[in-house]
This record gives C-alpha cells, structure tokens and sequence, in this order.
C-alpha cells in the first residue's frame, strides 16, 4: 500500500467528471482497483479524513473510499460508525427535498471550512471491490460524507455548494462561529 499525493483545489482533475469503472456484477474487480483501493484508503486515513474520491488522488474513475467515525456518527438509523468502504460506480438518490446545514472539509482544500447545504436522508448504491452491489440508506455524517465524495466524481467542489461565503473559514478561526452559523438563512 501506498500513501498518494492529494490533488489540491486548482488541480485540473479535481474539475474533470469521472468515469465508469468497467466491471462485471458478481465479479472481482481487477487487482489494479484493488490495489488502487487499498492506497486510497491508507491516503485517507493518513490525511486525516472521512472520505477520499480516485480524483483527488489523480485518477479520473468512478471510486470513492470513506468511513463514519464513531465520535461523528449520530447512531440514528442510517449514520452508525462505519469503517473504511469502498465503492465503485456509486450513485444516490435523495429520500426528500429536506437539506441540512453543517460544516464541511476537504483534503484537497486543506485548512478551509464552510457550510454547505446537503439532503438529509439519501439512498446510495455501487459495488465492492468483489463486484457484489451495496445499497444503503444514509443519514446524518454518513449521508454528508457520501454526497460530498459523489460531488467529486463530477467535478463538484463543496465550495460550489455555499450559499453563504461568510460562513467559509480557517479552521482555526471555527471558533468563532456559533450555532447560529448552521441556521438557514
């Protein structure tokens, strides 16, 4: 496994829309896309993060890794910890036109926070590295988490997202926002 360079907002392939992976369902994806897999999921936890797509990583196909931390999971129906995922060719569907607001990150745009809107509750499938199809309902860090990674998949930065530019940050300077930052305006 490998640790792989993060491409950083500005990068052409962050704003390039991903392609399919050619798979077959029921079947095991090569080992390049194993291999592939495994380096994003060692990038994103060396990063730190929650979530990685194959763009950020320099490569233009349909793959996401991420995981829901315990201490960011509600352990409502839909958002429970989860440990690193892989999935390929992923697609979602919002459960309502109900959005929420909260604080986003990202590797690629390293020491800036905002807020972004995203649906409350989602329905999302693709395929594991064995080819077998994963469909999951979401909510709460884990609904964020998979919209925010799907967004890269087609050249979608969560800065595009913001209605509000005043609520984009330093992380070092979150402290002085308030819960009145996550209120919709």
């Amino acid at each position: 496994m490998a640790i792989l360079k993060i491409a950083r907002m500005g990068h052409p392939v962050l704003r390039g829309v991903a392609e399919p992976v050619p798979l077959t369902p029921g079947a095991p994806l090569p080992a390049d896309i194993h291999r592939l897999a495994s380096d994003m999921v060692e990038t994103m936890l060396d990063a730190p993060g929650i979530g990685l797509a194959a763009p950020q990583i320099h490569v233009g196909a349909r793959i996401i890794v991420f995981r829901v931390p315990g201490d960011r999971a509600s352990g409502a129906a839909g958002d429970v910890a989860m440990d690193a995922q892989v999935l390929i060719n992923p697609e979602l569907v919002p459960l309502s036109e109900e959005t929420v607001l909260g604080w986003e990150g990202c590797l690629s745009i390293p020491g800036l926070r905002g807020v972004v809107p995203r649906f409350a509750r989602i329905r999302y499938r693709g395929y594991d590295l064995d080819g077998n199809l994963v469909e999951r309902e979401a909510a709460g860090t884990h609904a964020r988490v998979i919209q925010h990674e799907l967004d890269h998949l087609d050249a979608v930065l969560y800065l595009d997202r913001m209605p509000d530019m005043t609520k984009l940050t330093f992380t070092e300077e979150m402290k002085y926002f308030t819960g009145e930052a996550l209120k919709p305006t």
